[in-house]
């Protein structure tokens, strides 16, 4: 068995180890969002016909994102049971699990049968898969952060971050180009066997994961932290921290209702309700991605410089005038160029600007004994609020309004609510990862003592 990277004097991580660490937690996030592509895209140009075909599109269409929405439900539960263990025994051992239970899961979407085949069978196991999978998808996204960040020099906590997170435009590449590919099927081959491709494609992402992580050190932070060990690391976090665990959720509102309905809803949008082809919202997404790779370790080394709150604050702003105003009535227009570039307006800077140091940010809010709970319930909590149920809320508003402005409005409302929770939240950049203590913060926001809420 390959030994494990060693450590530099006084236990600090050296430089192999943090980018073996950043990298890994690059595979994992690549993994999570190349599931959420993935889906999300079946689900909503695919999955209605091979699932449900009894029903009417609209129903159908609403059945598919509902078995989108589940995953969500779950995913909290997954931070919770992760978090616990995380915290108390390492950050290592749990994300050896989540990878598996995120990659199984949507390898085995591709093995389920038909409508056609066996009825309602392949529905109902889609849906305990997916419940299954929120729980892995719960547990990786606060870990996964935490390989990067607790294995990060001082002063490039932004910077680390923001390369965790490259993982996602990575996996919308990766999750558009091959849906492209399978697309070109004719449509009795498609709905056969064509849209199985991408989700068994998952199974070599999961080997490589897995492979990494298992050469892995612990994280610097957790093995250096000598604050007492929480026997119930959720119970110690809402009672020390229940103000910062707000403020996250909040915060993040805007990341999650916002790539939903850009993306998920729209592409059922223009094809259904505009007559359009798909392929003009999945290509904008791909540029947009492309733009991304750039965008994001930018925005992340400006916020180790300037702070988070600006650049959060910025990516709210371009989301609210260019998701919430412009974004449907400039896809109307049906014109490729000018949808492209709002794409990459909204999705490359609008939530890239605030995706990039989410990891950074949230976790500088939390203590080491809590802080991969609270990365998860976070994350996962506004995913459940926001992300989940958006399509199908969207898709049920603008049938009632006939017309987009209803899910225009609702991401104006995320977008004030973002804004006010990143504002109240205050600057977290300068603080120490290795010395924050929940018990030692400031009116429960994470923030150590003597430091001041906007220092």
């Amino acid at each position: 068995m390959t030994s494990a990277p060693s450590r530099a004097p006084g236990n600090e991580p050296d430089a192999a180890t943090s980018r073996r660490a950043t990298f890994a937690a690059f595979t994992g996030a690549f993994l999570e969002w190349y599931d959420f592509w993935i889906y999300g895209t079946a689900a909503a140009l695919i999955l209605p016909q091979v699932f449900f075909p009894e029903a009417s599109p609209t129903v159908a269409l609403l059945q598919s994102f509902g078995t989108f929405a589940v995953a969500f439900l779950t995913r909290p539960l997954g931070a919770i049971i992760f978090g616990h263990f995380g915290d108390k025994i390492g950050r290592k051992p749990v994300l050896m699990i989540t990878v598996f239970l995120i990659g199984g899961g949507t390898f085995l979407m591709g093995l389920l049968p038909s409508y056609a085949v066996a009825g309602g069978l392949g529905a109902v196991l889609l849906v305990l898969l997916r419940l299954v999978q929120g729980i892995g998808i719960g547990g990786e996204y606060g870990g996964g952060s935490l390989l990067a960040l607790e294995n990060a020099p001082r002063g490039k906590r932004g910077l680390a971050g923001s390369f965790h997170q490259l993982g996602t435009p990575a996996a919308l590449l990766a999750s558009s180009g091959i849906f492209a590919l399978v697309e070109q099927l004719p449509d009795d081959q498609l709905l056969t066997w064509g849209w199985r491709i991408p989700f068994l494609l998952s199974g070599p992402f999961l080997a490589l994961g897995f492979y990494i992580r298992r050469h892995l050190p612990e994280t610097a932070a957790f093995e250096t932290d000598d604050t007492d060990e929480h026997s119930a690391p959720l119970f110690a976090l809402l009672r020390e921290q229940p103000r910062a665990v707000l403020l996250g959720i909040g915060a993040r509102m805007t990341d999650a209702v916002t790539f939903n309905i850009i993306n998920v809803f729209a592409v059922s949008w223009v094809t259904s309700t505009l007559g359009m082809d798909s392929a003009l919202i999945l290509t904008g997404f791909v540029i947009s991605s492309a733009v991304q790779l750039f965008v994001l370790p930018v925005a992340g080394r400006v916020s180790d410089q300037i702070g988070r709150r600006p650049v959060y604050l910025t990516g709210i702003a371009i989301c609210a005038i260019g998701g919430g105003l412009l974004y449907f009535p400039v896809i109307s227009l049906g014109n490729a160029l000018a949808t492209w570039a709002i794409i990459v307006v909204v999705h490359a800077l609008g939530t890239g600007l605030m995706f990039s140091i989410q990891s950074a940010l949230f976790a500088e809010l939390f203590g080491t004994r809590v802080r991969y709970t609270g990365l998860g319930i976070v994350y996962q909590g506004s995913a459940l609020i926001g992300g989940g149920p958006t399509p199908a809320i969207a898709v049920f508003l603008t049938a009632l309004a006939g017309s987009w402005w209803p899910a225009g409005a609702y991401l104006l409302l995320a977008c004030a609510i973002s804004a006010l929770c990143i504002w109240r939240a205050g600057e977290t950049f300068r603080n120490d990862l290795a010395e924050t203590a929940p018990a030692g913060t400031a009116q429960g926001t994470g923030i150590p003592q003597g430091q001041g809420a906007d220092s």
